[in-house]
């Protein structure tokens, strides 16, 4: 692409940036066919396709087969306050470190469904399985209540664990859910750890999240471990855009970092 060219997309980018943010194309609405567009303003095609890019790298659009580029809501960001503790709930069952406040009505996004499918990577070694061995997985898309998808949540269950709480391959497990069914089951008391990483999605996860493949998700990963066999039963990856959460956390001081400080002694001198 030429400079001449480069400046030209850079220029439509920022034209239709400025009416994306102004209302004049609002969340759901299609900018114009390429195409047709590119006639209109007398430009190549591939001038206004780089303009489009541009702006879904930015996460303003998303390119929907046989729709065009769709304008997207603006992204609502919410902190989520690490912290360590697990707490219970009696009505949902246990409740781990998230972006929700309390009482936040949260909506499900499509229908959650349970399949058995072959598995990641990173969930058949922590179940000791084979490569694409076919596991249990439970997925749902779910955000606060009027916002967009916030996270894509995939609970994968290991052969060992279905077999000894059958239920938990039902669509409703029942009170406190599947965690509840295995730990009924001898599981409990589960142990969980959990690990981060940025990465970039898949297609399917750009999909059901509606994002552009272009924006980075953080995927936090919980590993449940059985009390009766010392073994990953459950793994629960969640996935949710970057633009969308921010981590944060209060840093506590160590013994060697009090105040005020201690006085340093002066080093004796020979006399």
């Amino acid at each position: 692409m030429t400079e001449s060219s480069s400046i030209k997309w850079r220029q439509l980018a920022n034209e239709l940036r400025a009416k994306i943010q102004d209302g004049t194309y609002p969340p759901g609405s299609t900018l114009p066919q390429l195409k047709t567009y590119s006639r209109e303003l007398g430009i190549h095609h591939e001038t206004v396709r780089a303009a489009y890019k541009e702006l879904e790298r930015e996460g303003l659009v998303r390119t929907i087969q046989r729709k065009g580029s769709v304008v997207l809501e603006p992204p609502v960001r919410r902190r989520i306050t690490r912290g360590v503790t697990v707490t219970r709930d009696p009505a949902r069952g246990y409740v781990f470190p998230a972006a929700s406040r309390p009482d936040e009505p949260w909506q499900v996004h499509g229908q959650p469904f349970r399949k058995v499918v072959p598995a990641p990577a990173e969930v058949s070694d922590q179940f000791g399985l084979d490569p694409g061995s076919e596991v249990l997985r439970r997925r749902r898309v779910t955000s606060p209540a009027g916002e967009p998808p916030f996270q894509l949540v995939d609970t994968w269950l290991s052969p060992d664990a279905v077999q000894s709480a059958p239920r938990i391959a039902e669509p409703s497990p029942g009170p406190g859910g599947y965690l509840d069914r295995l730990e009924e089951a001898g599981h409990g008391p589960i142990e969980w750890e959990e690990t981060f990483r940025i990465r970039m999605p898949d297609r399917e996860e750009a999909k059901l999240l509606e994002i552009a493949v272009s924006i980075p998700v953080l995927e936090t990963t919980i590993v449940g471990t059985s009390a009766l066999t010392g073994k990953p039963i459950e793994v629960t990856i969640r996935v949710i855009p970057g633009d969308r959460v921010e981590l944060a956390g209060k840093l506590q001081r160590g013994d060697s970092a009090q105040w005020p400080v201690d006085p340093v002694e002066p080093p004796e001198t020979a006399a």
